[in-house]
């Protein structure tokens, strides 16, 4: 088990990664395997994870960094080893954002992030086993 406490810009990993290959598919979308991480704005936080296998698929995730500096997730030995991490650095961890009615309402999944191996180009949100983290935690306080 590894503890992912510095966790890589996203917007540092963006350029890096023109395809991300996911080992286990998003729940509800078991035909999308492939992604690729697109910069939405200027200050580089906001991203899509947009799929190539659908062109009308696409997740909004942040770096956890900006919004929770604390979030520090454990990741389980059979994660790392499905996606072939070999070193802490290159995880690159990101939030899935449910978007609200306006930004007090919009959420993002402490429970279940997208790790991102920046060396190997693999992917798969995992379901953490801490049942304290949130599945809806604002987006900002």
């Amino acid at each position: 088990m590894i503890a992912v406490m510095d966790v890589t810009d996203a917007g540092a990993g963006a350029e890096g990664i023109p395809v991300i290959e996911l080992v286990h598919p998003m729940p509800g979308f078991p035909d999308d395997a492939r992604f690729a991480l697109v910069r939405l704005d200027e200050e580089g936080m906001l991203h899509g994870f947009r799929s190539l296998d659908h062109d009308d698929l696409q997740f909004i995730v942040v770096p956890p960094s900006a919004f929770y500096p604390d979030y520090a997730p454990e990741i389980a030995d059979d994660v790392v080893a499905d996606l072939g991490i070999d070193r802490v650095e290159d995880v690159m961890v990101l939030l899935v954002v449910r978007a609200g009615a306006d930004l007090a309402d919009t959420t993002v999944n402490l429970r279940a992030p997208l790790l991102v191996n920046t060396a190997t180009r693999r992917a798969s949100q995992v379901i953490l086993d801490d049942q304290d983290l949130p599945l809806a935690a604002p987006l900002v306080a």
